[in-house]
């Protein structure tokens, strides 16, 4: 299949509930009750970007009660739904920060993370900047990074006060990109994108 294709087109949405039931070999995330293929396993450049950021973000985090984590790894919103037949969302973001430890549990994080980013490809990035922007920004996820390694990109989606996304800022050719939710926090886009690995 292809990489984030949506699948079964039965006329149903699905719930948390059928996504426990599925084949542990395979990622899966549910938007909307719309069940979203995640394999095959993400290119070297896109695991590189994960490591790397991880690294970051880990040392700050070192000493803090935010933590980290990155995908596998499932987010189950909203926060305000508890039975798993009614959960129709249901995501792995690559990348997330939570700083309230009361919505982490066995599964994961039930409820918006503070911090999330994604790695866009060529064939995800419909799903990134749409489908995955809106849910977070209904969740209140309060900062979102969408990351393109071909174009050596930052989009960073901030809350604003009236509970919505405002205009992105861009980021390219720049050095350090402040983590606003992350006071302190300085992501070094040199060690990202200046591997060799990139060249």
């Amino acid at each position: 299949m292809p990489f984030a294709a949506k699948v079964f087109k039965e006329e149903k949405k699905y719930t948390y509930a059928d996504y426990l039931t599925w084949d542990d070999n395979q990622r899966w995330e549910i938007i909307d009750g719309e069940v979203y293929d995640m394999s095959p396993a993400p290119s070297n450049k896109h695991q590189f970007i994960i490591w790397e950021i991880s690294r970051q973000i880990g040392n700050f985090l070192f000493d803090k009660t935010c933590q980290g984590r990155t995908a596998p790894f499932d987010v189950r919103f909203p926060e305000s739904v508890i039975c798993n037949d009614e959960i129709i969302d249901v995501v792995q973001p690559d990348i997330v920060v939570i700083c309230d430890s009361s919505k982490l549990d066995e599964r994961g994080c039930h409820g918006a993370p503070d911090f999330i980013i994604e790695i866009s490809s060529p064939s995800t990035a419909y799903k990134d900047y749409t489908v995955k922007l809106t849910l977070y920004e209904l969740n209140k996820v309060k900062e979102y990074w969408i990351i393109d390694p071909i174009n050596k990109i930052v989009t960073v989606y901030t809350l604003k006060k009236d509970g919505n996304y405002g205009k992105p800022f861009t980021c390219k050719n720049k050095k350090k990109l402040k983590v606003i939710t992350l006071e302190g926090l300085e992501i070094d886009l040199d060690s990202v994108f200046k591997a060799p690995i990139f060249e």
